[in-house]
């Protein structure tokens, strides 16, 4: 444990910086496996943010463990370096703060739900929504318990909602956008909702109390990155598969019609490449992970086996992403546009996998889907004021600033279903 991590929050705040705490600047802390990104914020007018700071700090190898905080003192550590680093650009320091969550055991799905209202002729009102909410609720969560007990061999294991949302409504057959207000007997919902295991989130507290940070929320990170492709239009028609590739993780998140289908998670990411490239190079890690990025830097021989030890890893990769995107049963047609981003989704053979392979033909894709790498300036309603270069590798770090927008309520003129009703999915 760093001597930085032993400090009381009082004391590690006056050691961070001394810049002025301002509360219109919201921090996103994406905690990944080989990096930590901090991003600092503020916000302006038309629901738009400013980025006013950037930092980001390497892991160590064992801070990470399949996406999730395995050493909360060393993770600290590293997240005060990235968060000194973007709180000296920017000149502020920020108290609120949304921190990303990733790993198998994150169990995000959307349900389908049948609701036989008792009084046909009544109008629906908010109130019986948010009751109907929390019994969805309520049912996902032991779903979810019981499927990440099953995986951990606890059976007293404890989980906690992260995020939900609705994705379609209707009421005796028909889809309506806005339910309050209608009369009808049979509500049929599909909500999607995402619980993580207690652990992982008293890891994420911990980390916060010990930054001092107040934690305004933790998202689920497909879910922020899809929140970020979406932008602030809460009725977006959008519909793909955003495959956010990290060090130790490929978190899949499938959009429909502006809806978040479901997410889905599985440990494969940039560091089995490096490691495979250690292995069959026979070379350390460093020296691995340098000829990843840099292929340029093997001679003829070093580099056939360079492509090899890639090219077997990606068979690996593929089957995990194919497997993933067949659990999603709820829809008889995948979206054909599929976003990346992450760390990883910078390797340019795992781009010409999913651009040029069959991998999609068992899955149920209309046609061959079209690849596309996300960077900054694909996000819609955040601008980036600083000179940093902000691309694909931050993008969740965009999602997780534009969670922050809605849990701290976005437009307060906003008078859309979708809005409205966010705050009855508050948790």
């Amino acid at each position: 444990m760093g001597i930085m991590s032993k400090l009381k929050p009082e004391k590690l705040a006056e050691s961070a910086t001394e810049f002025q705490t301002r509360d219109d600047v919201i921090l996103a802390l994406d905690i990944g496996t080989e990096f930590v990104k901090a991003l600092i914020a503020k916000q302006g007018k038309n629901n738009e943010l400013s980025v006013i700071g950037v930092g980001k700090a390497r892991q160590r190898g064992a801070n990470m463990y399949a996406g999730a905080i395995a050493d909360i003192g060393a993770v600290t550590d590293v997240c005060e370096e990235a968060l000194t680093t973007a709180e000296k650009m920017a000149k502020v320091r920020a108290k609120l703060a949304v921190v990303g969550i990733a790993g198998e055991l994150i169990k995000g799905n959307t349900s389908s739900v049948h609701y036989r209202r008792k009084n046909s002729n009544k109008p629906l009102s908010e109130a019986e929504m948010n009751l109907i909410i929390k019994r969805v609720q309520e049912k996902a969560g032991e779903q979810a318990r019981r499927e990440i007990a099953l995986e951990t061999n606890n059976p007293d294991v404890e989980v906690r909602l992260i995020n939900s949302a609705i994705v379609s409504l209707t009421i005796d057959g028909y889809k309506i956008s806005n339910p309050i207000g209608f009369k009808g007997a049979d509500l049929q919902i599909q909500f999607y909702t995402a619980f993580a295991p207690l652990v992982h989130i008293s890891a994420i507290e911990k980390v916060c109390a010990e930054l001092s940070l107040d934690l305004l929320a933790v998202a689920v990170e497909p879910f922020a990155v899809c929140r970020a492709c979406l932008g602030d239009n809460p009725d977006s028609s959008l519909s793909t598969i955003v495959m956010d590739i990290g060090g130790g993780t490929t978190d899949i998140a499938v959009v429909d019609d502006g809806g978040v289908e479901g997410t889905k998670m599985f440990s494969i990411g940039g560091r089995s490449f490096t490691h495979q490239i250690e292995n069959t190079l026979g070379v350390d890690y460093n020296t691995a992970e340098d000829l990843k990025v840099n292929p340029e830097k093997a001679d003829a021989k070093t580099a056939e086996k360079l492509e090899k030890a890639i090219a077997k890893n990606l068979v690996v990769w593929s089957s995990g992403v194919e497997l993933a995107l067949s659990d999603f049963p709820m829809l008889d047609v995948l979206p054909n546009k599929v976003l990346l981003c992450g760390g990883g989704a910078g390797l340019l053979q795992l781009q010409e996998e999913l651009a040029t392979s069959d991998w999609y033909k068992d899955l149920p894709f209309a046609r061959r889907p079209v690849i596309h790498l996300v960077d900054a300036d694909d996000i819609p309603g955040i601008l980036n004021e600083t000179e940093a270069d902000l691309d694909h590798s931050f993008v969740t770090a965009f999602g997780l600033l534009r969670v922050a927008l809605d849990t701290l309520g976005g437009n307060p003129e906003g008078t859309s279903f979708r809005e409205k009703i966010s705050k009855l999915l508050e948790n």
